[in-house]
């Protein structure tokens, strides 16, 4: 091999866990299913909350009403996934969110669409998500070879952005020429095929003594996740940067102001497209021992770009910026993914990963919330360039408060070595030879 090729081969992502595991191809291919079907759901909603109301409060309180389920059930989820097979409960919310995506049919296909159907399935939705994430998550942790962990999680981002990429860019015509029923039709079949793949999951019962879930086994968890101030660290940062910078849930009035109703699926779209650049160049990601940089570096990078966003008044450069706020969304989260399931013992894994579910989950939310209040209070562009600049001032303070997250080394942090020795002892038992 030329050493060109060597050099290009080196960016591609690392097709290991692939190769690895059957349980992670079935999953990735069945989150490509559901990411595409409820990315056109995830444009059509709150596209239907502004027809109805016409106002950006509106549609940014879809955030706070899903906030409090995401933040109940994502907890008990956490210790759920500890504590029964993670198969059966990816399997039921899957199904669940297949009918809730009826409700938003049948509702779009009234004469006269109501509004309060739309919160509570939103806030439904919330609650299903909570409870399926930390199995989800810490089923990843269980088949993926410890070495394997950045390479899986820059997989599964690509998977994401694939989905969320064609998803709203597709909603955003289906909604314009065709109305919001088709786009939660697709979210119904897609939700179907969903379930049929998970079928096909090895069963992944809980070790044999396992409590049931319990506010002491969530408190547990939290304790251990206290802690660690490098665990801290990247729960932190996250909630800082989607707080601050995740105006999403005013695209539609930035494309108003920007005399570009066309570009509406694009702006939902562009992160996807620099998120997917970075995925489809990530092999040298597999090589970093610090992830905690990327956690950082990445953070901050997606909070330049957002205020780059708001105060540019030119759509494509607008698009632009989000796309490399979507670059630094997605190296961020490949440096905590990794963190996290490089660090934590397999036997808290699910609360883990239920705090995990509140660190990238309840931020968005809230950020929804502050972003439509804001842009009702200050502008809309106003409040996009504002929340970026918060968030790099934020990441920066907690850089000082939490300085362990930076000197973090997988190679000789104590419990990224832990868990390493603790699931190779799981394998040789697996195999029978201990």
């Amino acid at each position: 091999m030329s050493p060109a090729l060597a050099k290009l081969s080196a960016l591609l992502p690392d097709p290991a866990p692939w190769r690895a595991s059957r349980d992670f191809r079935l999953l990735w291919i069945q989150g490509l299913v559901t990411y595409f079907s409820s990315a056109m759901a995830m444009i059509a909603l709150p596209l239907q909350i502004k027809d109805l109301t016409g106002s950006p409060l509106a549609v940014g309180a879809m955030g706070a009403v899903e906030l409090v389920p995401l933040v109940v059930f994502g907890l008990y989820g956490g210790a759920l996934a500890d504590a029964v097979d993670r198969r059966k409960v990816i399997l039921l919310t899957e199904a669940g969110l297949g009918l809730f995506a009826g409700i938003l049919l049948v509702n779009a296909l009234l004469p006269d669409p109501m509004l309060w159907p739309l919160y509570v399935v939103a806030a439904g939705v919330s609650a299903l998500a909570g409870l399926q994430r930390p199995a989800l998550d810490s089923l990843l942790a269980r088949i993926v070879p410890h070495e394997h962990q950045t390479a899986a999680a820059a997989l599964n981002s690509l998977r994401w952005q694939m989905g969320s990429i064609a998803g709203p860019a597709l909603a955003g015509l289906v909604v314009a020429f065709a109305g919001h029923a088709p786009a939660y039709g697709v979210t119904i079949v897609g939700f179907a095929a969903s379930v049929l793949l998970c079928r096909r999951l090895s069963p992944a019962p809980p070790a044999h003594d396992a409590e049931k879930p319990s506010l002491r086994g969530i408190a547990e968890g939290a304790r251990y996740a206290w802690s660690r101030p490098v665990l801290l660290g990247t729960y932190a940062i996250d909630l800082a940067a989607m707080f601050f910078a995740f105006p999403n849930t005013i695209f539609p009035f930035l494309a108003d102001e920007l005399d570009a109703d066309w570009s509406l699926g694009l702006m939902y779209a562009a992160g996807s497209v620099g998120s997917l650049v970075l995925g489809l160049t990530s092999g040298w990601t597999s090589k970093v021992r610090r992830h905690g940089l990327l956690v950082v570096g990445g953070a901050a990078g997606w909070g330049l770009a957002i205020a780059a966003a708001g105060w540019f008044g030119n759509i494509w450069l607008v698009l632009l910026c989000l796309a490399f706020a979507g670059a630094g969304d997605m190296l961020s989260g490949l440096g905590r993914a990794t963190i996290w399931n490089q660090t934590i013992p397999e036997e808290l894994r699910g609360r883990l990963a239920g705090i995990e579910v509140l660190s990238y989950s309840v931020g968005p939310q809230l950020g929804q919330v502050r972003a439509g209040a804001m842009a009702g209070w200050t502008g809309t562009r106003s409040a996009v360039w504002t929340g970026g600049v918060a968030c790099v001032a934020s990441v920066g303070l907690l850089c000082l408060a939490l300085p362990k997250l930076l000197t973090y080394d997988s190679e000789t942090d104590e419990d990224s070595l832990r868990r390493k020795a603790q699931q190779e002892a799981a394998q040789k038992e697996a195999a029978g030879t201990v």
